[in-house]
This record gives structure tokens, sequence and C-alpha cells, in this order.
């Protein structure tokens, strides 16, 4: 991986749009949640200034992820296609006056940073946008689960047996 590290705050003084594609298997925390690391996320940063002034990075990341289906437990092709606004702030306290100042649950406000990791952020985005329990529209096998629920005997029906 070649890691694209910016200056932030100069990053958005002059417009600058940087883009590029990263392999999933060069970013671990989204390829532990991942069946496989095979795939890549396409991204695109610019820079600008967003309401007030304030400085801002708009980020999008796109691509496709192997995700395990929590109702077939197969794997399947997850399509990521996000994008967010973040705002600069000089320091935490600043960050905090400038998110009431906002008031916007659609703009995130982050720390500037003189070596701002871009991959990290495609992570984050990325890992932001997977869902809390990845599954197919429709499963395409559903044997398996109509086995595992047939197979299945209540345990209210011993009790049943007993009770005549």
């Amino acid at each position: 991986m070649n890691p694209v590290v910016i200056d932030s705050l100069e990053f958005c003084r002059v417009n600058e749009r940087r883009e590029g594609r990263i392999a999933v298997a060069d970013l671990p925390r989204l390829g532990a949640d991942c069946v496989d690391s095979s795939g890549e996320l396409a991204w695109s940063l610019q820079g600008g200034t967003g309401r007030l002034d304030f400085a801002q990075l708009t980020l999008a990341v796109s691509g496709t992820v192997q995700l395990m289906c929590q109702r077939c437990l197969t794997p399947f092709a997850h399509e990521i296609a996000a994008e967010s606004v973040l705002m600069l702030a000089k320091d935490e306290e600043r960050a905090d006056e400038m998110d009431e100042l906002l008031d916007d649950d659609t703009i995130d406000v982050i720390v500037a940073s003189k070596t701002l990791n871009v991959p990290d952020l495609v992570e984050d985005e990325a890992l932001l946008a997977l869902p809390f329990s990845p599954k197919h529209e429709v499963c395409p096998d559903v044997t398996r689960l109509e086995v595992l629920k047939s197979k299945k005997e209540s345990p209210f029906a011993a009790l049943k047996g007993l009770k005549q």
C-alpha cells in the first residue's frame, strides 16, 4: 500500500482533489469484517471551504466487499457507496464548539492534522457503510435454513406430551 498523507488544512485551502484505489487487503480493520480480502475500494477526496467558512473535506468511497450473510451463512458481495463531509477544527475544544454550532448530523467535525492519513479515512468510511447485520436481499439457498428450522423441536412439545 502506498500511503497518502496530506496536510489537511493546506489541502482545503488550495481546494485540492485526490483520488485513488486501495485494496481491501491493505485495510486490516475492514478486512477483519469481510469473508476475504479480495476487492478494492475507489476513493476521492476534495478539499474546500464549507458552511461558515470552515475548512471542509468531502470524501467519497465506493467498491465491493465480501460479507457473510447472517441468515444463510454464505458469502455475498456488498456494494459500498458512501460519501461524507468532514469539517476541520484546529483542536478538540474547537471541534466540540463547531459541532454544536453546525448542529447538523450529516457533517462530522474532526481535528485537522498536518499528517492526515487518507487510507485511514477511507477505511473508517467503508466501515461505517457496512450493515450492522449483513444479509442477502433474498438468500440464494434456503434449504440449509429450512433444514435447521425443521430439525429443531420446540422444548414445549415435550411438556405438551407430559400434560396429556
